[in-house]
């Protein structure tokens, strides 16, 4: 009798536990997929040319929006100067996510979008449909003259159709999007216009909020995307293009004098380099997009490394091997 009394309790708990990871699972989910609050920035499409190269410059340049956006096929390092279509994959520990195609077609790309829609996805990671997108894209401080240029260059390019799948979320990215994932926004009130000048001031604007050169120059936490080291202090590791087998070590941009792997360059060096384009063929760095930098973009980014305080960090400069694989060569 005491027997069959513990059975019926012990199933009794085990329906309830039941019912709580389900109303917790139900609830997980709907707080996943819930509608956020973020604002409409007053953004609108320019027809200006003028606009249009701003737009086509940052995008084919500093911003390399086709190493994510850029058809994948043919294959090769770079997918600069393709139509955005979309489609890459990034393998996550939260799921399999895919690049949108963010060309004009109405179906499958942004044609359908309102300028405002676009430019709250770009500064708030928020999506159309009110949820929130990974932090992939660190735009959310472009000025205000240049979100317009982005948009107004992707309003006159061709439209391409090319439906990309859906992203699929496993439960770890449905539990981080319910309760991690929300819009941050820019840092600060994003300014009006930021006038390209070769200061250390404009060299900062490049690598924080165009260029995102902080995010692969500096170690980061991939469990909670926030930074692990200091920035720009090297020793993140990304893939070879094309080969995940392969590491490339990001290399420290400190004025360290011991491990800064500048040290020794001259402005005109940094610059040349830049101009000289590609080396490694696997290299994840985008040298195709970067190469189409001006000379005075490029001497801001050298003058801004040099205002940064030194870091004891990252690949040693001295070790040939790190030579061989570090993302800076």
């Amino acid at each position: 009798m005491q027997k069959s009394s513990w059975k019926r309790r012990l199933g009794r708990v085990g329906i309830g536990a039941a019912a709580v990871i389900t109303a917790l699972g139900v609830f997980t989910y709907e707080r996943a997929t819930r509608k956020l609050e973020a604002p409409y920035p007053a953004i609108v499409a320019s027809k200006d040319l003028a606009v249009i190269e701003r737009g086509r410059y940052l995008v084919e340049g500093a911003a390399h929006c086709g190493e994510c956006h850029g058809a994948e096929e043919p294959p090769g390092p770079s997918r600069l100067g393709r139509p955005m279509s979309g489609g890459m994959e990034f393998q996550l520990p939260v799921g399999t996510f895919r690049v949108p195609n963010i060309t004009t077609d109405e179906q499958t790309g942004i044609g359908r979008l309102k300028d405002e829609e676009i430019a709250r996805f770009i500064r708030y990671g928020v999506k159309p449909n009110g949820q929130a997108a990974l932090p992939f894209m660190p735009y959310a401080d472009l000025s205000d003259d240049d979100l317009t240029a982005i948009i107004s260059y992707l309003r006159a390019q061709k439209p391409v159709k090319h439906a990309v799948p859906e992203h699929e979320v496993n439960p770890l990215g449905r539990i981080v999007q319910a309760y991690v994932l929300e819009p941050k926004g820019p840092r600060r009130t994003p300014p009006k216009s930021f006038p390209p000048a070769a200061t250390a001031e404009y060299g900062e604007y490049i690598a924080h909020s165009i260029g995102n050169c902080v995010m692969c120059h500096t170690k980061v936490d991939l469990r909670t995307g926030a930074f692990a080291g200091p920035l720009f202090g090297g020793g993140a590791e990304h893939e070879a293009v094309k080969n995940p087998s392969k590491k490339f070590v990001s290399p420290n941009l400190t004025p360290d004098p011991r491990w800064g792997w500048l040290q020794g360059w001259s402005e005109d060096a940094f610059v040349q380099r830049f101009h000289a384009g590609r080396v490694h063929a696997d290299s994840p760095m985008p040298w195709e997009s970067f190469q189409g930098m001006t000379t005075d973009d490029l001497r801001a980014l050298y003058r801004y490394f040099k205002t940064l305080p030194p870091a004891q960090t990252g690949p040693d400069p001295r070790e040939h091997q790190v030579v061989l694989t570090a993302s800076n060569d």
